[in-house]
C-alpha cells in the first residue's frame, strides 16, 4: 500500500457544507511504538490502540462541531496486522456519518517501518459520539450555531 492510501469509505450523499466540514475536520495522530506499549508478543497493547482510535476520533468528531461530545459506542474493530514494538503508527480518523445529535468517526491505523518506506494498513473502527448539552442531555451536532 502507498503511503497515501486510505482504505475510508469516503460517502459523497452529504450536503456542500457538511462535507467542507468533514474534510477540514480530519485528526492525524503519530505515535512512536516503545515497549511501554506492547503486550508479551512485542506487539501493540490492543487496549493502548483502542484508546488512542477513541481518542483521535474524539479530536475529529470535535473539530467538526465544536460542541461537547460522548462516545457512546465503539462498532466493530478489525485487528488486520499486529503493530511491533519499534515503528511508527498513523491514525486517521474521519467522520462518515452526520445524525440529529450523532457522529460516527471512522479511525484507521496504518503501521510504518521506522527505517524503510513500508507502511500497512493495520486496524479499522468506527465510533458513534452524541453532542450533549450543560444538563448532559442530547443536542443537535450540527448546524453550528
Amino acid at each position: 500500500m502507498s503511503l497515501t492510501q486510505n482504505p475510508a469509505q469516503t460517502q459523497t450523499d452529504f450536503p456542500d457544507d457538511i462535507a467542507a466540514r468533514i474534510a477540514q475536520s480530519e485528526a492525524r495522530v503519530i505515535k512512536a511504538i516503545f515497549p511501554s506499549n506492547t503486550n508479551h508478543h512485542n506487539t501493540l497493547f490492543g487496549g493502548d490502540a483502542l484508546a488512542w482510535m477513541d481518542e483521535t476520533a474524539f479530536i475529529a468528531a470535535t473539530r467538526f462541531c465544536r460542541k461537547t461530545l460522548v462516545t457512546v459506542s465503539s462498532d466493530r474493530i478489525d485487528f488486520k496486522k499486529a503493530i511491533p514494538a519499534g515503528s511508527l503508527a498513523e491514525l486517521i480518523a474521519n467522520v462518515i456519518h452526520v445524525g440529529n445529535t450523532s457522529l460516527k468517526v471512522e479511525v484507521n491505523i496504518y503501521v510504518e517501518d521506522m527505517y524503510k518506506d513500508h507502511r500497512e494498513h493495520a486496524i479499522r473502527g468506527v465510533f458513534t459520539f452524541v453532542a450533549v448539552d450543560e444538563n448532559r442531555n442530547p443536542t443537535q451536532v450540527w448546524p453550528h450555531n
